[in-house]
């Protein structure tokens, strides 16, 4: 029995941070009902890499983070499809919603108004800011919050930034950290047989992925510096090869003493960080010299085997194809989806050693189940445990 067979979520979320939290949920086994307007579905229906698919409302975007789930189609600016809406609140353990702050109380679907209806629901909001503060009202994605975090400000390099991360990482980071209040809330309910209320906030997730550096300017002011693909120690950080980028971890005075030893140069071990970083620019130096005399996959392979971190720089193909990710079981492939045909998603970054995450169904179809679900708020049916 995986961790939240027997859990209902109801989720009303759309794009990315709110649908990959629930998602996190339903390949542990929780029954997610995916809640869309008939006419205005989530976004991520209609983007991604595949333009056939983003015509059918069935984007890559949307297939990432919505197998497991089922799919209910509700006007809730509809008297009846709230009152629907409330039906299935009544059988659920959890509810999610990403709207602009105040939108669901204005729809008489609030916190207060619900958890009436069901004492023991968690009631989850995500939100670039927050339900409150001077920027509550405000809305934003996953780049703006990049920008007004002062995550951008410090990626790039010293002559090209600020820049935006590649992948929307706060996003997603939400997303994780949203399955982990969730699931800290169920697990709250069982000692406590109290619902709860979960405030996320984009920004704030955005500020905890910068933690040591945030501790570093609260202590003494110092604003954290783009330095590229470089790294304060020198023996951290992308050299160019014989035949491209390969990525130094030499991170700890260990791993530093051993990567100049396996390297022939003992001379340049140090006994400090203050030394090392008052020899920055010589490191440098001599290891842009030295890497460049063999190819990227030799430096991994050599390094590696003496217990020395390093990388040759991939492309996601190349990630994709390692052997590695094949025994990780990370990518879930799907086969002969009905209008859709072979595709993979991404499944769960951990693994248990029996009842862990598994995909059971395809993403759903827009309004796939209505049926199915309306006859079962008839008969009864829900979890709410």
């Amino acid at each position: 029995m995986r961790p939240f067979e027997g859990i209902r979520v109801i989720d009303a979320t759309h794009v990315l941070a709110g649908p990959f939290a629930t998602y996190q949920l339903a390949v542990l086994g929780a029954d997610v009902i995916k809640v869309e307007h008939p006419d205005d579905p989530d976004q991520s229906r209609g983007n991604g890499t595949d333009k056939a698919l983003n015509d059918k409302n069935m984007g890559t975007a949307f297939l990432t983070q919505a197998s497991n789930k089922r799919s209910i189609t509700l006007d809730l600016k509809s008297d009846a499809d709230r009152e629907l809406l409330k039906k299935l609140v009544a059988t659920a353990d959890v509810f999610v919603e990403n709207y602009r702050p105040g939108a669901f109380e204005a729809l008489g679907l609030g916190y207060e108004t619900l958890s009436k209806i069901n004492p023991r629901l968690i009631y989850a909001s995500f939100s670039a800011f927050g339900q409150q503060g001077p920027r509550g009202g405000q809305t934003a994605y996953d780049h703006v919050i990049q920008a007004t975090s002062g995550i951008m400000a410090m990626t790039g390099t010293k002559d090209v930034h600020p820049v935006k991360l590649g992948s929307p990482v706060v996003d997603y980071a939400t997303g994780m950290t949203g399955a982990f209040a969730l699931s800290a809330a169920l697990f709250q309910r069982e000692r406590t047989g109290r619902g709860q209320r979960i405030d996320m906030a984009m920004l704030d997730v955005a500020m905890i992925l910068m933690s040591s550096l945030l501790t570093g300017y609260l202590r003494n002011g110092t604003h954290p510096k783009p330095h590229g693909n470089r790294h304060p120690h020198a023996t951290n950080g992308a050299f160019e090869t014989r035949d491209g980028l390969v990525m130094l971890g030499a991170s700890n005075l260990r791993q530093q003493k051993r990567l100049w030893t396996l390297l022939g140069r003992p001379e340049m071990v140090k006994k400090t960080n203050n030394e090392r970083d008052a020899d920055h620019a010589r490191e440098i130096a001599v290891l842009s010299e030295i890497m460049r005399t063999r190819t990227a996959d030799e430096w991994e392979q050599f390094l590696q085997a003496n217990h020395v971190p390093a990388a040759r720089v991939r492309s996601m193909g190349e990630a994709v194809a390692d052997p590695q990710m094949a025994s990780r079981g990370v990518i879930h492939r799907h086969a002969g989806v009905d209008g859709i045909g072979d595709f993979g998603v991404p499944l769960a970054a951990f693994k248990f050693a029996h009842d862990g995450p598994r995909i059971d169904a395809p993403p759903p179809a827009l309004g796939q189940h209505n049926e199915e679900i309306r006859r079962e708020l008839t008969q009864g049916a829900g979890s709410n445990r």
